[in-house]
């Protein structure tokens, strides 16, 4: 079994930061691709960062330039380091990993709410 655990959101006022992470457990062989997605209320879920195994990221061109994903691969974690939030920030953020155990799937966090404040 495997599951990504997620923690770091919050209330924050406008201009603030916040650092998620999300962590794989149990029995993960091997972790591909690593993201943060996003669910705002009202709206669809949308991709925010995307990071390969090797380092390479991709980012939202809306988070580009404030948002920095990063990962530890000997800790199966992945971070989303989050500065000058603004209000549109808010949403539940959801993390998920290519994982191969038995088979490679795709596994999703639980979510985590950021909320920012004006």
């Amino acid at each position: 079994q495997v599951q990504l655990v997620e923690s770091g959101g919050g209330l924050v006022q406008a201009g603030g930061s916040l650092r998620l992470s999300c962590a794989a457990s149990g029995s993960v062989f091997s972790i591909n691709a690593m993201g943060w997605h996003r669910r705002a209320p009202g709206k669809q879920r949308e991709l925010v960062a995307s990071i390969t195994s090797g380092g390479s990221a991709n980012y939202a061109d809306s988070v580009k330039g404030r948002f920095t994903i990063s990962r530890d691969n000997a800790k199966n974690t992945v971070y989303l380091q989050m500065n000058n939030l603004k209000p549109e920030d808010t949403a539940v953020y959801y993390c998920n990993a290519a994982i191969y155990y038995i088979r490679w799937r795709d596994y999703w966090g639980q979510g985590t709410q950021v909320t920012v404040s004006s």
